[in-house]
């Protein structure tokens, strides 16, 4: 493998977790990244907290790594640089530099990390100046310069969907002292969530100043408007917070095998159904570590240790993806959401006869000032009592209980384990009983 070329499309997560490990399995392969923005190794997971505000110095804060960084450590980042076609016969990546000549550049091997597209649903003026997409750190400068370009009057923002982007970008713009319209085609918002949960998040998001508007379609927009099948909006600014879609389309123009959402179909080792071709992140499928079915969950830390995976098999070694629960978590203003596994409906659809228990508690002990209400729903396997999902809604220091949930299903636990693990407990944390524990013990009743 002397001298190979590694060429990765994509300069973000999943891309440039890959470029260490293929490193040190591989410290003489060539590492070419192309990436078609200026940036390269950013969290788009903080574009909300600086559109609000809470990060400040502009879009270069959420950077971890600089293309001049990853230069320096020898991989050659072109950015400005936007892949077109991969030629899988030719062994070659046709490119377009957005100031020069177009070129191919051939590859040994190739990884594709290009990510997610923002949905974008086809409705009259979607391309309107005033409506913007959340995907990069040129959404969110674009998104900045537009919010902090109106301050004076910049006061009617609609948020369209209610989704984990869509409940940031709300409360963003209530820290920035704006209105907050948010319109969810759903019957409740966070669809992730069982109903009853969602309800909860419905609950708070009334009770922290939004207008939410649930069962309600857009049907278009039109300057300072935004048009429903409830009546008009005004709006100064749309952020569309609808989701996003595999971005896909090189590899199935190149002739890739496609999977669940037209995501890239890949193993366990992140391999294509092409020699040599890899795949990695938003734009690719995982599997299900409860059904083991593929899905597509556009998250952060998938695309992270997916890259991982796929630069150690790159350089040579082997490494597994280990599969996903869709463990997430978010926070508007004041309250906290996380869930893991499946929810009950979920399971159900996937096969399973489960059980679900859901209890009403607090953040800490009862007593204590900074208790703060705190909503726990576990799904266990009706006979096994296996423990397969779980949800949270609470105030302050309740959602990163989920780990706890996310970690006892990886291990394949039952609710009958979780009752008896060894948690902590101290008045300021937890009641005696550690909230998961409870709500593992009253599915335990059920079984």
């Amino acid at each position: 493998m002397t001298g190979e070329r590694v060429v990765i499309i994509g300069g973000d997560a999943a891309g440039m977790s890959a470029v260490s490990r293929i490193r040190k399995f591989r410290p003489d392969a060539e590492i070419v990244a192309l990436e078609r923005t200026p940036w390269t190794s950013y969290s788009a997971c903080g574009i909300p907290y600086l559109v609000g505000g809470v990060v400040d110095g502009g879009v270069a804060r959420l950077v971890a790594r600089s293309p001049e960084q990853h230069r320096q450590q020898g991989t050659d980042v072109r950015t400005g640089h936007e892949a077109t076609a991969i030629d899988l016969a030719a062994r070659e990546v046709a490119v377009r530099p957005l100031d020069g000549d177009r070129y191919r550049l051939g590859f040994d091997q190739l990884l594709i990390a290009t990510g997610g597209t923002p949905i974008r649903p086809d409705l009259p003026g979607i391309d309107l100046p005033f409506i913007h997409g959340v995907q990069n750190l040129d959404d969110a400068a674009h998104l900045l310069d537009h919010a902090e370009g109106l301050a004076d009057r910049c006061q009617r923002v609609v948020v369209v969907g209610s989704g984990y982007i869509g409940l940031e970008m709300a409360e963003a713009f209530v820290e920035r002292g704006c209105s907050a319209v948010v319109v969810e085609q759903a019957a409740q918002p966070m669809g992730t969530l069982d109903p009853e949960m969602g309800a909860l998040v419905a609950t708070a998001m009334v009770a922290h100043g939004l207008d939410l508007r649930c069962g309600v379609a857009v049907t278009g927009f039109e300057p300072e408007t935004v048009l429903t099948d409830d009546g008009p909006v005004d709006a100064d600014l749309v952020v569309l917070g609808i989701g996003v879609a595999p971005n896909a389309t090189l590899a199935a123009e190149a002739g890739l095998e496609l999977g669940v959402k037209g995501a890239i179909h890949v193993d366990e080792r992140q391999a294509t159904s092409a020699p040599g071709v890899w795949a990695a992140g938003d734009c690719a499928e995982s599997r299900h570590l409860i059904t083991g079915r593929p899905v597509h969950i556009p998250l952060g830390t998938y695309a992270n240790k997916q890259g991982r995976v796929a630069g150690i098999n790159i350089g040579g070694g082997h490494a597994a993806s280990a599969g996903v629960l869709g463990t997430a978590i978010t926070k508007l203003c004041a309250t906290e959401i996380a869930r893991t596994g499946l929810g009950e409906a979920e399971a159900e659809r996937a096969g399973f006869s489960v059980v679900a228990a859901r209890i009403e508690t607090t953040t800490t002990s009862g007593y204590f000032p900074a208790a703060a209400p705190m909503t726990v729903k576990v799904v266990a396997e009706r006979g096994t009592g296996r423990l397969l999902g779980a949800q949270i809604v609470g105030g302050d220091g309740a959602a990163k209980r989920i780990d706890t949930c996310a970690v006892a299903i990886a291990a394949g636990m039952t609710v009958a384990q979780v009752v008896d693990l060894d948690l902590a407990y101290a008045p300021p944390f937890s009641s005696v009983w550690d909230p998961i524990a409870v709500a593992a013990r009253e599915a335990l009743k059920l079984l």
